[in-house]
């Protein structure tokens, strides 16, 4: 399997452009560094307790980062509020359960508030608002065509396949061996999702689907992913 380990086809996708899909660039990329300025304001009393609440529990570092697989294949580093033990070492898969994550963990994670500092990925311009959800390299084959279609457009914080897999660590957990279900399974499901909605992704859509994500984040108990992909995929 050709993964982006691979060093020598890390640019195969280099000439990508986001004109391929219909959300005009400009608009989006504005809409995005406006909102992440604004969230990063708004929201700075929930960093504050967040980073606070992983202090008194586990220590430092408060932050986490990791490799992930950016637009054209190139690699960027991905942040997030630290959810497991500090040292924490193991699959890069985490299924309901894992005994690495913190209690202040589960609790950022029940409410994805752990993606906050991805905001500043958002800034960067190494990720936006709403896009496809970036691997780790080693589930990122770049010399196939699923891969290359959804490697076109910048990855963001929520998409469609995000949204419709929220419960993916329970999901996981009932497997015997997570990672290779995910592998064979769960990542094949959330490519073809991405497929579905890239083509018929537009500016409006994009809003619906944000809101979708931020209301099943604080009411988790009306997560219907049926009526998900009904409300984003539909033809207008």
């Amino acid at each position: 399997m050709n993964t982006l380990s691979n060093t020598s086809k890390t640019g195969i996708l280099r000439g990508a452009r986001m004109n391929d899909v219909p959300a005009p660039v400009a608009l989006e990329r504005c809409f995005d560094v406006f909102c992440a300025t604004l969230g990063l304001l708004l929201l700075m009393p929930i960093w504050i307790g967040a980073a606070l609440t992983i202090l008194i529990e586990d220590g430092e570092p408060v932050l986490f980062s990791q490799t992930r697989v950016g637009r054209g294949g190139k690699p960027f580093r991905i942040w997030k509020f630290r959810t497991m033990r500090a040292g924490s070492t193991g699959s890069a898969i985490t299924a309901g359960g894992d005994d690495r994550i913190t209690r202040a963990g589960a609790i950022l994670r029940k409410y994805k508030l752990d993606e906050l500092p991805q905001l500043f990925n958002v800034l960067k311009g190494e990720m936006s608002l709403v896009g496809p959800r970036p691997e780790v390299p080693e589930f990122v084959q770049l010399e196939s065509p699923v891969w290359q279609r959804v490697l076109k457009v910048r990855p963001g914080i929520t998409d469609l396949a995000t949204l419709v897999y929220r419960d993916e660590e329970q999901i996981l957990a009932t497997s015997p061996e997570p990672a290779i279900y995910y592998r064979q399974a769960v990542l094949p499901a959330k490519l073809r999702l991405n497929e579905e909605y890239l083509p018929a992704r537009s500016f409006g859509r994009d809003l619906k689907l944000i809101f979708l994500t931020i209301r099943y984040s604080l009411f988790a108990q009306e997560f219907d992913p049926k009526l998900i992909k009904r409300l984003l995929l539909e033809t207008k």
